[in-house]
């Protein structure tokens, strides 16, 4: 799951940033206005964690170019202004969830989480499909009730698609889910059909149907 982190005090941004990490997301950082903007109208994102008074302006705008342009994107603002106004106008904007420093990260982990649940998979954290079942709080993955050993890159690749099933995404998609910004600094996308080929085949192992099908020349789809 890829994350966009738009927050200027540089120490909590290194220390949210490494925290997610850890926890398995892909995160991309914005220190002013000007570069969350273009990132956030650029790029797209499973969840943005806004701030509201940044360099250059406003983190609410963002969110309502978001929304002019109906981003799904799942948006959680994390700002020093308590006051009621300005929790009402994000939400109002369409900020899903609101968090105010100061903050546990254990706790901003937890509103992603349940974010990612509600927009992606009906607000479930066992995720069902067919002979599948998804265990997303241990990232665990199981085929017929056996569990299959995944890299952390075959795991995100197959919720991905698993989120995106019955609907054709391209390689390029792909690669930036994964990768994030440094997907554009491959020159072809052969690395994406090795990650794919390995879990179709760890699945296959395991007795599950072949879901995966490969559209060429534009990319995939997860169909069931």
């Amino acid at each position: 799951m890829k994350i966009l982190l738009i927050e200027d005090e540089p120490e909590l941004q290194k220390s949210i940033k490494q925290y997610l990490e850890l926890e398995g997301y892909i995160v991309e950082v914005a220190s002013d206005f000007s570069k969350a903007e273009m990132k956030a109208i650029s790029y797209d994102y499973d969840c943005i964690l806004v701030d509201i008074s940044l360099p250059g302006g406003n983190g609410l705008d963002i969110i309502k170019q978001l929304k002019t342009n109906k981003s799904k994107t799942g948006i959680i603002i994390i700002s020093a202004r308590q006051s009621l106004d300005s929790k009402i106008e994000g939400l109002n904007l369409g900020a899903d969830d609101y968090l105010a420093k100061p903050f546990h990260l254990s706790e901003l982990n937890a509103r992603i989480k349940s974010l990612l649940r509600r927009n992606n998979f009906d607000g479930n954290s066992e995720i069902k499909i067919n002979e599948i079942t998804i265990l997303t709080e241990q990232r665990r993955v199981l085929v017929q009730s056996i569990e299959i050993d995944l890299t952390s890159k075959e795991y995100d690749l197959l919720l991905y698609f698993v989120a995106n099933k019955n609907r054709v995404v391209s390689k390029s998609s792909v690669a930036e889910h994964l990768w994030g910004d440094h997907s554009d600094q491959f020159d072809n996308f052969d690395f994406i059909y090795n990650h794919i080929k390995n879990l179709r085949k760890k699945l296959l192992e395991k007795g599950c149907a072949d879901y995966l099908q490969t559209i060429y020349g534009i990319g995939y789809n997860f169909k069931i």
